[in-house]
């Protein structure tokens, strides 16, 4: 039995996908199905139930998957120690978020410092960002939103305001400050359902009893700003750029419209010198801003 062929099990099953898995591995589909075949004699046990092209996990790939996670996240973390013993600029950082909008800033100053610390970032949902910490995939999120579990650490380490920001033409562009029930009948933009941004929007409108026309929905905090300087509606945005913001942005006298960001990692998990580094960073990074 080989990692090779417990990794790509890993793939397969978490995807239950053959020709995904491959693509996702970036290896022919052939090939992939070939090791999967291999590791099946190894064990001796067929680990997933085959109807054509589509494929399960069986029982038997249920609990063998249980302990080649285990398996895998024991020698990841083997391999962190090492990376630790060499020294802080030879350690890796996985990172999972939902938007770089505010880490940007902090995540270049900390490579400016250490410019030979490897970054990966993975941009994912709440729910996937959640399962890559559980399964140790990666070291830390970054989330707007709560993210709550029993062996979750939390650190908040930035509270913003949002803002109404209105073309400079607007009727509303020479006020400092707007109630959101105001402004029920204006064009909006916003971010697609799902987006983190957007959840927490929604519960802005639901809890003055409104509902948004809008006129065009996108993925990009950047998106908003420039269709919003276009004319094209208005928006819920952050404090962008602060004073120097290229939006006029309108106080929200109510309701009270904030986002939380935090910084999120696995309490019972081996955390690399340099992801307590980073994390360390950011929180004192948000704390002198």
């Amino acid at each position: 039995m080989e990692l090779l062929q417990l990794q790509y099990f890993r793939t397969v099953a978490r995807m239950e996908h053959m020709t995904k898995a491959a693509q996702d591995l970036r290896i022919a589909q052939p090939a992939l199905s070939k090791t999967i075949a291999r590791l099946e004699k190894d064990v001796g046990v067929p680990l997933f139930d085959r109807h054509g092209r589509q494929i399960r996990l069986n029982t038997f790939g249920k609990a063998f998957l249980d302990k080649v996670e285990a398996a895998l996240t024991l020698l990841e973390e083997g391999q962190k120690e090492i990376s630790d013993l060499a020294g802080l600029e030879y350690g890796s950082i996985h990172l999972a978020t939902s938007t770089l909008d505010r880490l940007s800033e902090p995540l270049s100053s900390f490579l400016t410092l250490h410019p030979n610390v490897n970054f990966r970032i993975t941009q994912a949902s709440l729910e996937e960002m959640a399962h890559l910490l559980e399964v140790g995939e990666v070291d830390i999120c970054f989330t707007p939103l709560p993210m709550e579990r029993p062996d979750f650490s939390v650190s908040s380490v930035l509270n913003e305001d949002v803002y109404l920001a209105v073309p400079p033409s607007h009727r509303l562009a020479g006020l400092h400050s707007v109630r959101l029930n105001e402004v029920a009948d204006e064009p909006f933009i916003g971010y697609k359902e799902g987006f983190p941004f957007q959840k927490m929007n929604d519960d802005f409108f639901r809890r003055v009893g409104i509902s948004p026309n809008y006129v065009c929905r996108v993925d990009e905090p950047a998106a908003i700003s420039n269709l919003v300087r276009a004319g094209l509606g208005v928006a819920l945005v952050g404090n962008c750029g602060g004073p120097n913001s290229p939006l006029h942005l309108l106080s929200i006298e109510y309701p009270v419209c904030q986002r939380h960001f935090q910084i999120v990692w696995h309490n019972k998990r081996y955390l690399s010198m340099a992801a307590r580094k980073f994390r360390d960073f950011v929180i004192q990074y948000f704390a002198a801003s």
